[in-house]
């Protein structure tokens, strides 16, 4: 598969991507959760991971569980936390 952008892309062209191409972020950088929800946009969907630890097989297992329980509200435009412990769903846009 071929990078569509590079690694070093700032983040609000990253956030332009992902709404031009109709994509999910998929991060564990809290600075694309803030970006989205200050937009008061409805999307991108992002997926904000914040796991206690970095072992493949635990991320894709949390992973695929939030993404299974999640893919309506992604589709509609949401903030999903995923933690090691719940996993916490924020429509957009975010008010207040």
């Amino acid at each position: 598969m071929t990078e569509a952008l590079e690694p070093t892309t700032p983040d609000a062209l990253l956030v332009a991507f992902a709404i031009a191409e109709r994509r999910v972020i998929v991060t564990q950088d809290l600075d694309f959760s803030a970006l989205v929800a200050l937009s008061g946009e409805l999307g991108p969907s992002v997926v904000s991971l914040r796991l206690g630890s970095a072992r493949i097989e635990h991320v894709n297992s949390r992973l695929l569980r939030a993404l299974n329980s999640t893919e309506a509200d992604l589709a509609r435009g949401a903030i999903v936390t995923v933690e090691d412990e719940r996993i916490r769903v924020r429509p957009l846009p975010i008010r207040g």
